[in-house]
């Protein structure tokens, strides 16, 4: 989780009394580290509305790379964050639990049984996750992989004791390290042993305390497990634990003796999935021989799901082969494949996409013909961030301000915000609105002053554009831009400029060869940029090291310009566009993600939206993307393409950049050409009202009027209602110290909470 000592000071109302005591003994560089962004936010909005919630996952030793900058190239480094020791986290070896591995099934008239496995133990650790004022903390149950101790050493024929204990980290590599690629499938063995591994130890954690709710004890009395989906509700966080659904039948099936059909519906009714990317490069689709060898009776198992699946869809169409082959959940051809995604739809009772028009894209095209039998199981949850993170915490002024106008209630109920529409045309509020953003300006230019050598002009407007880095995302787009923008001073030193300091951050996966070049680029660019006379302190460009958490946290209440560019139809949601919003940056992006509903909120004059539309992306498909023909038709576009393409900002390698050049022109499946001229006429807008101090907090205020959907407590309410079937609960529980009964006084109605 990391950085958890401010916001838990915040949540439990601690967080004056700490600062001065800290401030007395002056101490410095207190907290720090990454969560696991949406994850966290959900966790905060779950305790914060009292809803008795787990987060299961896995303890890695190794998080997210650090990324470190060398000559303009991406370097990773190891991310030990383990190394100086977790306080927050509590090891709990009483409710440790074995996972099974390999072997072989023996069928008998009892059933099936997985025999002769590898054990490897895990060992969960309890982080707290407090509610914000409301004296409810919750759990994070994190596993971490152990050797059982006679690993290596029950085989009579393994003499070697010694290699015997060296081998026991293989098991234990099971938790080592993250695997970082975002938005891409890598089928490796040990990526599939973690998720079989979260979802073994969780799924006998949660049986454990079903149990133990109904009989007091945890002995394997014969239970009715009718009940189960009416008690227990898993969210299956897109399609990673997606092998819970076959382990849960194993379990009920194999282990509880339940007959096949009340096991698959229990399964079902307990179980929901939701997507988070359309990308087809994303979707996991484990080879079968893998699962084979892996995990001999889940592949059995998923193939009666498949068998029973195909047989109910030949019976609504038959003869229709082709619907059979699109929906089974094995994919024949070449090596056979299990499509994950298929296998979380069959068997679960809702799935979500994470924004209005993702969800669109799920239902129309990337699930259709499972939409179009059971329409109702699809729904849409749009994302939303946590405000006590990402305004208390990391911008108190503002959220002060805020306060002061409106009152505190926003912060438990975000929807309060629309009374800032009220002082819209309030002088003194635009003016105190506007001195907020400096300040938090003028403390960031010291920082990157400091960090990275380089003048900035807090004046400037900070154009940043912070998220991993992705062709999808368009950073190329933004680069070219960067590019324009300069060519245009130079061309005319003596025009009027409003001066932009454009930051750019985030880490590339270290084995995608385009987005380690274009953070190259952008430090090549960059370095020209930034060390030429003519252009001054007009144009700054910076690339943040090591983007993160705590980097978002300082960067994102400077920002004047949110920079949200992909493609339409490929962000499912996006939240660091809500962040922005939230913190009093304008947005400037594509009809995409959770932008589409920002701009349905605060009103589409409200932000910078530009370029192709869904319909349109889809038009230029059919009728084919030619980028050369925007190349010869735009003189900018074609001089910055020269630039880049002839070695203006790689001299010493003249030809870096040609594969760069190359996608662009012959396989950009994200056509930042297309959507180039748009852009750029886009940011001159930006510019022109940027002059207007006033006009632009104006429309600053009336987006954070705007931002109140995106708080992640409506979006976890609407899973608790839609999906879970649970009441959220503004009832703030009696702390330790208060005796039950003046406790009972003062609940509504006189009933205890």
């Amino acid at each position: 989780m990391g950085r958890t000592l401010q916001n838990t000071m915040i949540n439990l109302g601690l967080q004056n009394a700490c600062d001065e005591a800290i401030y007395q003994v002056s101490t410095a560089g207190v907290a720090h580290c990454s969560p696991l962004c949406l994850a966290a936010c959900f966790l905060d909005s779950m305790a914060t509305l009292g809803l008795a919630a787990y987060g299961y996952g896995i303890r890695y030793e190794y998080g997210i790379f650090n990324q470190k900058i060398r000559d303009g190239w991406q370097v990773e480094e190891a991310d030990d964050w383990l190394r100086h020791g977790n306080p927050w986290e509590k090891a709990r070896p009483e409710y440790m639990l074995p996972v099974h591995f390999y072997g072989r099934v023996e069928h008998a008239a009892t059933g099936a049984k997985w025999v002769d496995t590898q054990v490897v133990l895990a060992l969960p650790y309890d982080t707290p996750v407090p509610g914000y004022m409301n004296n409810t903390v919750n759990t994070m149950r994190l596993w971490s992989a152990r050797a059982p101790n006679d690993f290596n050493l029950r085989d009579f024929n393994v003499g070697d004791y010694i290699q015997a204990v060296l081998d026991r980290n293989l098991a234990e590599n099971i938790s080592r390290v993250l695997y970082p690629n975002d938005n891409f499938f890598e089928g490796k063995e040990l990526r599939l042993k973690q998720e079989y591994f979260v979802v073994a130890a969780t799924l006998q954690d949660i049986i454990r305390r079903f149990k133990a709710s109904k009989f007091g004890s945890t002995d394997s009395v014969r239970i009715v497990f009718d009940s189960f989906p009416d008690q227990v509700a898993i969210q299956l966080n897109d399609t990673h634990p997606a092998m819970a659904i076959p382990e849960l039948m194993r379990i009920f099936v194999d282990i509880e003796k339940l007959p096949w059909n009340k096991a698959w519906d229990i399964t079902k009714r307990t179980f929901a999935y939701t997507n988070h990317t359309v990308l087809p490069e994303a979707l996991e689709r484990w080879p079968v021989d893998l699962v084979e060898k892996l995990l001999p009776r889940h592949l059995q198992i998923i193939y009666e799901i498949n068998q029973r699946h195909l047989d109910h869809i030949a019976s609504l169409f038959p003869n229709d082969v082709d619907r059979l082959r699109r929906m089974s959940l094995i994919e024949e051809g070449g090596t056979k494949r299990i499509n994950m995604a298929h296998l979380c739809i069959v068997g679960s009772h809702a799935v979500n996409g994470v924004a209005k028009i993702h969800s669109e894209i799920v239902k129309t095209q990337v699930f259709k013909d499972f939409a179009a039998l059971e329409p109702e199981k699809f729904q849409n949850k749009t994302n939303g961030i946590t405000p006590r993170r990402w305004l208390l915490l990391c911008n108190p002024g503002l959220a002060e301000l805020i306060a002061e106008k409106i009152g505190e209630d926003y912060v438990r109920d975000l929807s309060q915000l629309t009374k800032l529409r009220e002082f819209v045309d309030d002088d003194l509020f635009i003016r105190e609105v506007a001195k907020v953003k400096q300040e938090n300006k003028v403390k960031f230019a010291l920082y990157l002053e400091k960090e990275y050598k380089v003048k900035i002009n807090p004046s400037s407007m900070f154009d940043v554009h912070v998220k991993r880095i992705h062709e999808y995302k368009r950073q190329l787009m933004n680069c070219l831009h960067i590019v324009t923008m300069y060519n245009r001073i130079r061309r005319d030193p003596a025009k009027l400029f409003v001066p932009r300091t454009v930051i750019i951050g985030g880490k590339a996966a270290p084995g995608y060869h385009m987005a380690k070049m274009i953070i190259k680029l952008i430090n090549a660019v960059a370095q020209v940029v930034n060390n030429d006379p003519v252009v001054g302190s007009k144009l700054k460009v910076i690339f943040l090291e090591n983007y993160r958490v705590s980097l978002a946290e300082k960067v994102i209440p400077a920002t004047d310009l949110s920079e949200q560019i992909s493609t339409a139809g490929t962000e499912a949601s996006g939240t660091g566009n809500m962040k922005f919003m939230l913190n009093g940056a304008l947005t400037i992006g594509t009809m995409d993600g959770a932008n589409v509903e920002m701009a349905e909120e605060a009103g589409e004059e409200n932000l910078f939206i530009f370029g192709m539309r869904v319909e349109d992306v889809a038009e230029l498909d059919r009728k084919g993307y030619n980028a050369q023909e925007y190349y010869d038709r735009l003189p900018e576009l074609k001089q910055a393409i020269d630039q880049i393409k002839s070695g203006f900002f790689s001299l010493k390698e003249p030809d870096l950049f040609k594969d760069v050049v190359n996608m662009l022109f012959h396989h950009d499946r994200f056509k930042v050409f297309a959507d180039y001229e748009a852009y750029v006429k886009c940011q001159e807008k930006v510019s022109e009202l940027y002059l207007n101090s006033k006009a632009w907090t104006k429309m600053v205020i009336r987006n954070m009027a705007a931002a109140g959907k995106f708080s992640s407590d409506r979006t976890i309410k609407e899973y608790a209602r839609d999906i879970w079937h649970v009441e959220p609960s503004d009832l703030k529980i009696p702390p330790p110290n208060e005796p039950r009964d003046v406790a009972e006084d003062k609940t509504p109605n006189g009933t205890a909470a």
